[in-house]
Parts: structure tokens; sequence; C-alpha cells
């Protein structure tokens, strides 16, 4: 049986203008190969209503579980909850349980719970809560999409929440081997091996060291003793 999928949209002018970098997607990624989900897709969309909610409803059929990362906060584009909104079809508005979360932790900051800050607790209707111990701000969950913080701090914090609720599959392992050529001299063998070990994924990352090339491999699998197989069979192609 094979592992769950997942995918992750990053929805943000900012990080396609490169004034924001990214961090989400490289944090997630190690968490779900830890937790064996297989994450097989990332996108980076504007904050564009119509683009937001066409790519929520390809990823959500496409992957078992799809993460959000942006545009959940307080101001004029934070639209992301407005968009799964409308990519599932469902109503939106303040709801009492994330209204209280916010009210109170505004109380307890002595700032003011004005209406930029109540945006963030608009809720599309049938969502789940997903908690935030840093910044209090729920992000939530509808089906399988989970709606969380661009913030890294805060992304984190929501990954830790979610995980726990998902069902994962074997945890995917993976052995690297350093050859010391250049990537034209070892395709074709390292073809023939992957041809040979297909549920095995094999990438080769090349590099240059002191003017001379060679390539990273890196074998992944679910199967410790196939992928241990194959790294044998790697290493007598190539010999250190």
């Amino acid at each position: 049986m094979s592992n769950p999928t997942a995918a992750i949209l990053i929805i943000g002018d900012e990080i396609l203008s490169g004034r924001t970098r990214d961090a989400n997607m490289h944090f997630l990624a190690g968490q779900l190969t830890e937790a064996g989900i297989q994450l097989k897709e990332a996108r980076m969309v504007p904050d564009d209503r119509d683009v937001i909610v066409d790519a929520v409803n390809t990823l959500r059929k496409s992957c078992d579980y799809v993460f959000t990362s942006g545009g959940i906060g307080p101001t004029h584009d934070d639209i992301t909850a407005d968009c799964i909104a409308a990519a599932f079809g469902a109503n939106i508005g303040v709801r009492k349980d994330a209204y209280d979360l916010l009210d109170a932790h505004y109380k307890r900051q002595n700032k003011e719970f004005n209406e930029a800050r109540q945006r963030m607790a608009r809720i599309p209707d049938g969502a789940t809560l997903i908690e935030n111990p840093v910044s209090i701000a729920p992000g939530f969950t509808m089906e399988n999409v989970n709606v969380m913080a661009g913030v890294p701090s805060v992304f984190e914090a929501m990954v830790a929440s979610v995980l726990p609720t998902l069902t994962g599959g074997a945890p995917l392992l993976s052995q690297t081997y350093r050859i010391n050529r250049g990537e034209g001299d070892i395709a074709g063998p390292l073809g023939e091996l992957a041809a040979e070990y297909p549920e095995i994924s094999i990438g080769s990352y090349p590099f240059t060291e002191n003017g001379m090339f060679g390539a990273n491999i890196v074998m992944r699998s679910t199967d410790a003793a196939k992928l241990d197989a194959a790294m044998v069979k790697l290493a007598g192609l190539f010999p250190a």
C-alpha cells in the first residue's frame, strides 16, 4: 500500500515578488517525510481569488492532504479564508470560538480587538480550528485542506498541531552515495539501476569540487531491505 500524498500551496504576492523568502515548504517536507506522507507538489500563487480557488480545488482532488501557507492575517489582502470558503461552496463569517480566543488574547495584551483583528476570526462553516500557541489566531481544516499562517514560527506550530491527526505511512528512508565522476559518465548505469528498482526513488545531484565533477546519488524508499540492496549494487558499479 502506497503512502499518503500531500501538496503545499504557498500564497502571497510577497513570495512571488522576491521580497519574502519561503521557508515553510522545506519545513513541511521534512515533517511529512518523518510521518510517512509524501509531499508530491508545491505551488506558489499570488493574492488572486480565482487563482487560489482553482489551485485549492485541483490540489485537494489530486492529493490526500493539502496545506496552505499565508493569507489568513488581518489586512485587506489576506483573502485565503474567503477563497477556501469559495472553493468548498461554504458560507464564512466570524465564529464565536475563534472570536473568543482572539478577544481574550488581545485583552491580556491590553490591545484593542479592532475590526481588522476580528477578520482573523472569520472561519468557513464546517471547518475545524487549528491551534496556534504562538500568536493565538487559529488556522482551520476543511476536509483534507489545512489552512495555515505564512509566518514560519506560526506555520511550524500549526503543523505540530495538525500532524498527529493525520494518517501517515511508513517513514521514507534515505541513503546517499557520493560518486566522483560527472553525470555523463554515470547516467547509463544509473538509469539501468533505476529500472531494476522502480519502487526506489533515485536522484542524482551534481556538484563541482576543486575543478572536478561529481554527483551525490540519493535513494529514497519505505523498504529498508530493498534500499540497502540497491545501495550495495550502486557501490559495486562505482567503487569509492
